[in-house]
């Protein structure tokens, strides 16, 4: 491979190199979401997030199959494994079958995820799909003397486990901490220690969704869900685990107790976690009431909204900062990002408007360095979108006619650029406008400005200015040029 790629890990705590287990191939499991709502600018940033890490490794030659469940049983209302599932509580107070929830909110989150352009995963198991390979996972931990049966329930022994391992080493977390920050919650006598999770629960009376075993009737722990489905199809061991950093603690460390104890290791050599947007510094979520769904955005109905804003802004939006770094949500920021966006693909769609010349005054190759070395730099999207800007100043002083630029190197810079804001970052030509009419928007516009050129080639004056005159009182920006005529929405 001629471009590196280098990862934070937050096992090690340190960026390192990406070395797959299998030269050329690579496993990817992301926790995808718990379809009990619509989704809502929280869940878009891990979509986006791994979709770009999806599509480089794709571009720089890797063959990468990208596993993102459905998490759609199990997820209670409380890490602490106490409180109703989430999707059967939602059932209740709709009236519906969970599935009739499962299917209405996945079908909504692959909705809004083919607008933000995000490519669907390789593969997208359900945890209900997956039960029997969840119970042979709980049979092979108590076996190994790692769990213990109570009241019908299987819990994961902590204390056990840290005698031989490190339970916290992916959080920083120890059980001393653990111990005096958790309080025994209605429900957890059945446990050892508080600390201790759930494999399997058995079913209250008046829970719906439940499935036969040797314990009781019940469902899997939440945590066992992606141990389990990972594993099916990644192996027992693979490359990359990605999700939000509030999956890092109980979640993800919980994963590393169950597949250690089951496969003998962690179950991912490297684990990414993007971080959170925020309100007003505050986490967006559900749980918290304080969320905007995407529907919302589009649409611009909401009362902490200006406006609405397209997908690709949100996109564009989400990429100006580091996974890494927290995000926070403003309009002021949306509306910057906005004028950013179509700087970018105003600059992109200038391309073909560009004549080769006879010598080049930039270095196309130089740029093209920077731009590889800020995406290979754990994904460091708004450095490479700074790389970009530069690549569109170019562009708009080549069209002025400032500087030139050779055929091969001209071609390089369209195929960077192409390459950069389309396959890997992901953005979509046709919301340069704003909109889903803007195919006919572009139509109409050059319609009347190629009328235009024939009135003035006619000496018809007044029909020319006539034109130009009502499209500047729409908000339409024209600039005659030597070629005709080049124009842009103010």
């Amino acid at each position: 491979m001629e471009n590196k790629l280098f990862i934070y890990n937050s096992l090690t705590r340190n960026k390192e190199e990406f070395i797959p287990i299998n030269p050329r191939h690579v496993g990817l499991y992301v926790c995808g979401p718990t379809v009990y709502g619509d989704p809502h600018l929280g869940h878009s940033r891990p979509a986006i997030t791994y979709d770009i890490l999806f599509r480089y490794l794709t571009h720089i030659g890797y063959k990468v199959r990208y596993v993102r469940n459905i998490t759609d049983v199990g997820h209670l209302e409380n890490d602490a494994d106490v409180g109703e599932d989430k999707i059967a509580k939602k059932a209740r107070l709709e009236e519906l079958e969970p599935m009739e929830i499962v299917q209405f909110y996945t079908d909504r989150y692959h909705q809004y995820m083919d607008e933000l352009n995000v490519r669907k995963p390789s593969i997208e198991p359900r945890a209900s799909g997956h039960i029997i390979e969840q119970l042979k996972m709980v049979e092979d931990i108590l076996d190994k003397g790692y769990a213990y049966e109570s009241n019908g329930s299987v819990y994961f022994d902590v204390d056990r486990y840290n005698k031989e391992y490190k339970y916290g080493r992916l959080s920083g977390r120890n059980i001393e901490d653990m111990l005096s920050t958790t309080r025994d919650l209605d429900g957890q006598s059945e446990k050892r220690k508080s600390y201790d999770f759930a494999l399997w629960k058995k079913a209250a009376p008046e829970h719906i969704m439940r499935w036969p075993s040797q314990y009781s009737d019940g469902f899997p722990g939440w945590h066992l869900e992606c141990s389990a489905m990972s594993a099916k199809y990644l192996g027992e061991e693979f490359d990359i685990h990605g999700g939000g950093m509030d999956l890092l603690f109980p979640h993800h460390e919980c994963e590393i107790a169950q597949s250690t104890i089951a496969h003998g290791h962690t179950p991912a050599r490297y684990w990414m976690h993007n971080n959170m947007i925020t309100i007003n510094g505050q986490k967006m979520g559900k749980s918290l009431g304080n969320f905007i769904t995407l529907e919302q955005f589009f649409t611009g109905e909401h009362d902490l909204l200006d406006q609405a804003y397209s997908p690709m802004t949100i996109r564009f939006f989400i990429m100006q900062a580091h996974y890494r770094s927290t995000l926070d949500f403003s309009n002021e920021a949306l509306q910057a990002a906005e004028k950013g966006m179509d700087r970018l693909l105003d600059g992109c769609a200038k391309m073909d408007k560009i004549k080769a010349g006879s010598q080049s005054d930039f270095d196309v190759a130089e740029l093209s360095v920077k731009c590889y070395t800020a995406i290979s730099d754990d994904l460091n999207t708004p450095i490479l979108i700074a790389h970009l800007f530069e690549g569109v100043k170019w562009i708009n002083t080549l069209l002025d006619g400032k500087a030139s630029l050779k055929e091969e190197d001209l071609s390089a810079l369209k195929q960077l650029m192409n390459a950069m804001v389309f396959d890997i970052l992901g953005l979509k030509e046709s919301q340069a406008q704003g909109g889903g009419n803007d195919a006919l928007l572009n139509e109409t516009v050059d319609l009347l400005l190629n009328l235009r050129v024939d009135a003035k080639a006619n000496k018809d004056w007044a029909t020319a200015d006539k034109i130009r005159n009502e499209l500047q009182a729409l908000g339409i920006v024209i600039k005659d040029t030597k070629d005709g005529f080049e124009w842009e929405i103010k």
